[in-house]
């Protein structure tokens, strides 16, 4: 099984979040591989609006029946997660 790699950008806040989650989800729908990772190792600047952009990513995997991983989440994103009560839907793979 192939995997269709994404990676966030460095900067993701509410200014861009809807056209970063649009591109992305895009990505996703279109590409053919059943398992999508998404790493945001590259993240250094980012508010709240990046969970949802992850959430976003998340929902349009699901609906097609996709299997989606997490990687490189910055501590900070991890913390933010906890915060607002996401970490379990956000779960990092190894």
């Amino acid at each position: 099984m192939s995997t269709a790699r994404l990676i966030l950008p460095a900067d993701l806040r509410h200014g861009n979040a809807a056209a970063c989650m649009a591109a992305l989800q895009a990505q996703i729908r279109n590409s053919p591989d059943s398992e999508v990772e998404i790493e945001a190792g590259q993240l250094t600047d980012f508010d709240s609006s990046a969970l949802a952009v992850l959430l976003g990513c998340r929902r349009e995997a699901e609906s097609l029946t996709k299997t989606l991983k997490f990687k490189q989440f910055p501590a900070k994103l991890r913390e933010l997660a906890l915060l607002y009560g996401v970490s379990e839907l956000l779960v990092e793979s190894a």
